[in-house]
């Protein structure tokens, strides 16, 4: 959803903070931030997965839940579950108990292992992604990109699961690697110094 919505706080923010209250921080400090550290990249990259066919707030309401569950989405850790951790999780009841998707963590876990033996970091892999501004669509008009589409593409090469353009491209979003937030939001600014100075791997 386009344009933005005046909050209670007298800041205009994008529209979809007004869905429900606990987006306003979600949405001030994290969205469109950039960030570079591997964990959170891929913790993104699995709450993004689990989004799929729900909404996002019923996500954020349980993101303590899942860094719980998978141990702060330390890919290294995660990369040792087993059967008898899927079967634990799927009576975890903080979390969204889907096999597929539980799966795809543990899977996804070891082929993040496998690309920062192989790239250095998962922070210097995703950030050749980044699209130039000039590509970009205006704030908020699109659900995937040239961009998106080619890093899912890419991680479906390297076996990953659940990372479809769509997915990959809300990722990119939340992640910084494009600022997303509406041409009128009083956060984008911000964002976008953020973006600025942030030093990205090489």
């Amino acid at each position: 959803m386009s344009g933005t919505v005046l909050g209670h706080d007298g800041r205009l923010r994008c529209r979809w903070c007004a869905a429900a209250p606990e987006f306003i921080h979600y949405h001030d400090a994290d969205w469109g931030f950039p960030v570079s550290d591997d964990f959170r990249l891929f913790e993104k990259l699995c709450l993004e997965s689990f989004q799929s066919g729900l909404s996002w707030r019923t996500i954020l309401a349980k993101r303590e839940n899942f860094r719980s569950a998978f141990c702060a989405f330390n890919f290294n850790r995660i990369a040792q579950f087993d059967g008898s951790d899927v079967e634990r999780l799927l009576k975890d009841e903080g979390i969204v108990r889907h096999r597929g998707k539980i799966n795809a963590v543990i899977n996804n876990a070891k082929r993040a292992q496998e690309l920062v033996k192989a790239e250095g970091s998962l922070a210097t892999y995703i950030w050749r992604f980044e699209p130039r501004q000039e590509d970009c669509a205006e704030p908020q008009t699109a659900s995937t990109s040239a961009a998106s589409i080619a890093l899912s593409k890419d991680l479906k090469r390297r076996g990953w699961s659940f990372v479809g353009p769509t997915t990959v491209y809300a990722f990119m979003q939340a992640m910084g690697l494009i600022n997303d937030h509406a041409s009128g939001c009083e956060i984008r600014a911000s964002a976008e110094e953020a973006r600025a100075n942030f030093q990205r791997l090489v």
